[in-house]
């Protein structure tokens, strides 16, 4: 594996390792969902440049533009979270009471 490679997969698993264990905040866990969409963005770009084909040139545009309508509808849902519950903390939350 070269060390590209180490610091990409270090890097997802880094930002897995921060969803799962510190879930404590919804602001942190979008925050690890965007280290994980990041470091999926550069690993595609690197990829895309390493095979030297014009096919697969849009699919990090792509998955940048997924990782763009992500950020959004979890800054929109970190701000109705806020308003309705005064917190963003998980724990407080309650998917049976509405």
């Amino acid at each position: 594996m070269t060390p590209i490679h180490f610091a990409f997969s270090s890097t997802f698993m880094l930002s897995l390792s921060g969803l799962t264990f510190h879930r404590t905040h919804l602001l942190s866990a979008l925050i690890c969902l965007e280290g994980m969409m990041l470091s999926l963005f550069i690993a595609l770009s690197l990829w895309a440049l390493q095979l030297d084909t014009t096919s697969f040139s849009a699919a990090p545009m792509l998955l940048l533009a997924f990782s763009a309508c992500e950020a959004s509808a979890g800054l929109a849902l970190l701000v109705a979270t806020a308003r309705t519950h005064g917190t963003d903390r998980l724990q407080s939350l309650n998917l049976l009471q509405c």
